[in-house]
């Protein structure tokens, strides 16, 4: 069996589906209507009704509509204004929900927190423009719809004064703004509640009465000293110990108010208060020995110390706040400033847009007007040659816009060309001294012998090229007499290189020895100092080579231990020293013959003479 729902509940669930800026007004007039309507019945009826609203997310939609910006909103910051009547009403009276904790905690909290943002953003709309006195009267409702949200939901005054935008209506300097506020706590004091005092709290009950100390001592309208001496008494009327705390951490205060507040239209009140203010402290007897005394001395020290912070924020106060008006008026000039700036900018480019639209009219019309002097025949000429300039200019701006649009990629593609051409140029040198030093190293791989096929390949191409370039004059006898002979010289020239090189390097072994002897002379020790074992490194010939071979190896491990790019000059500066004569030894070692070497002439057969 479905749950029945009220007709009412039903139509309000199908207005809330829409946007809360588009059916925000819709919602508020059919509230209000089925309130009023309800107002009528019973007490149960009503509060049956508003646990419905609840229930069914309408006071949530009405809640989060308050954070609209109600300057594009049917009905404006009116709108706004009866949201937060009906929010406050049916917040108050709504007796047992299903869901309790979440009502309490997170939905209480977040109407308080969205109607201290509708005041404070009512309360600078008013200060902005001060002829605006319904923007005032507003900013008065809201207020009034926080002091009744409050007198209901007492746990919700420390959320309140902890608020930043309470902190911004506190702090402003309107008389009217002070009085508003006055008359929010005043309205929340004046119940009849015994527990009040005890539900705000010490630390919300010292805010209060700060705030309605400053606001007596810095304004002059008897509407906030009215209010504030009735805050005061509404306080020592809850707890009659509030008065010695009001004297220890208000010093003067009755002087004050009777100077600055007699005479304005509530005496009676005021000497009410001043007459509990001057009245002698009790007495306290000593009934509980040293324990109660000690408790007395820590009493009067804390309020003496904050009796001084209290004057010493006093003092601070004005200072502060004439500093941070300071720097709101300058903000507020920059931005103006700014402002206006912008205006003069823009006005100043609709004139040169004008202008532009001016001239390129005149000569829009002159140009027609010549036009008009030509003959006919030349007309169409003259409109194709625009029609081609006009073609031009546009493919020259397109070219344009099309080759900057590139250029960032084409600049991308030529340093990938470039990176990859110094990668490439750096491999190569690498892979060459490599290979020079493998071929140094084992210099019999570079030759291998010719086979039998191979030489009978060489030998007819050879004759082949002899037989298509003959020359006189040289027999074959010649021929190999001169081959003989070139074979002869050659191996002279290598035998006689082979004993060269063996001598100079006898001759570089010599210089070394000598030059490890010089520095074992320069680094031996004196005649005192010597002992057999340095005698035996110079008698001894394997001493100077030895430490040679050592020098050699360290300059060899160091170079191993540098960079692969530092390497690569290393290995290219000293792959010469054995490169030069890797092939003339294997030459020499393979014992080649070139039977068939010819310097020259014709190869005859055997039955031809020589010319």
């Amino acid at each position: 069996m479905a749950k029945y729902m009220d007709p009412d509940i039903q139509d309000l669930v199908a207005a809330t589906k829409r946007k809360p800026a588009d059916g925000l007004e819709d919602v508020l007039t059919k509230l209000t209507v089925c309130l009023g309507q309800k107002a009528l019945q019973e007490e149960e009826d009503l509060e049956k009704f508003k646990q419905d609203l609840f229930n069914h997310g309408i006071l949530n939609y009405c809640a989060t509509a308050l954070k609209l910006n109600f300057t594009k909103v049917n009905g404006g910051y009116n709108t706004a204004v009866q949201t937060a009547d009906i929010l406050s009403a049916c917040c108050v009276g709504i007796g047992y929900v299903n869901n309790s904790e979440a009502f309490r905690n997170q939905f209480l909290l977040l109407v308080a927190d969205n109607l201290l943002s509708l005041a404070d953003s009512l309360m600078k709309k008013a200060l902005r423009v001060k002829s605006e006195a319904e923007t005032t009267r507003l900013f008065r409702r809201v207020m009034d719809s926080i002091s009744w949200l409050l007198r209901a939901h007492h746990h919700l005054i420390a959320h309140v004064i902890d608020s930043k935008h309470y902190d911004n209506i506190q702090l402003c300097e309107d008389e009217d703004v002070a009085g508003v506020l006055l008359s929010v706590w005043l309205d929340l004091l004046g119940t009849k509640s015994s527990r009040i005092v005890e539900d705000i709290g010490d630390r919300a009950l010292n805010v209060i009465m700060d705030d309605t100390v400053y606001k007596m001592s810095s304004f002059q309208n008897p509407v906030i000293g009215r209010s504030g001496v009735k805050i005061l008494m509404h306080i020592v009327s809850h707890d009659n110990s509030m008065v010695q705390v009001i004297v220890r951490r208000y010093k003067g205060l009755a002087e004050l108010v009777v100077k600055d507040w007699r005479g304005k239209g509530f005496d009676a009140v005021l000497d009410r208060l001043v007459g509990l203010l001057k009245s002698p402290p009790p007495r306290y007897t000593d009934t509980k020995g040293v324990q109660a005394e000690r408790v007395r001395a820590a009493c009067v020290i804390q309020a003496a110390w904050r009796a001084h912070q209290t004057r010493r924020r006093l003092k601070k106060l004005p200072r502060a706040i004439t500093r941070l008006q300071r720097s709101f008026r300058e903000r507020k000039r920059r931005e103006e400033e700014c402002v206006e700036r912008r205006r003069a900018e823009e006005d100043l480019r609709l004139q040169l847009q004008l202008r532009r639209q001016t001239a390129n009219r005149l000569f829009r019309q002159k140009q027609l007007q010549l036009i008009e002097l030509l003959p006919a025949d030349q007309v169409k000429r003259y409109l194709g040659e625009v029609e081609r300039q006009a073609a031009l200019v546009i493919q020259r701006v397109w070219r344009g816009h099309r080759d900057r649009r590139s250029l960032q990629q084409r600049k991308y593609h030529l340093q990938r060309h470039r990176a990859a051409i110094i990668i490439q140029r750096a491999v190569l040198r690498f892979l060459e001294c490599r290979r020079a030093q493998r071929a140094s190293a084992a210099p019999w791989r570079g030759f291998r012998k010719i086979t039998p096929e191979r030489r009978a390949e060489l030998q007819k191409e050879v004759d082949e090229y002899l037989f298509l370039h003959s020359r006189g004059g040289v027999s074959e006898q010649r021929c190999r007499e001169l081959h003989s002979s070139t074979q002869q010289q050659l191996r002279e020239w290598l035998s006689s290189r082979q004993e060269a090189q063996r001598q100079q390097q006898h001759t570089q072994a010599l210089l070394a020895q000598i030059n490890t002897d010089m520095d074992l002379l320069l680094n031996a020790p004196s005649l005192k100092e010597s002992t057999a074992e340095h005698c035996d490194v110079f008698r001894s010939r394997s001493g100077p080579v030895g430490a040679r071979a050592r020098q050699c190896h360290g300059a060899m491990m160091r170079a191993a231990a540098l960079p692969w790019w530092q390497r690569l000059t290393w290995d290219a500066l000293n792959a010469d020293l054995f490169h030069a004569d890797s092939q003339e030894h294997a030459l020499v070692q393979e014992g080649w013959e070139l039977p068939t070497l010819y310097l020259g002439g014709v190869r005859h057969d055997t039955t031809d003479t020589p010319e």
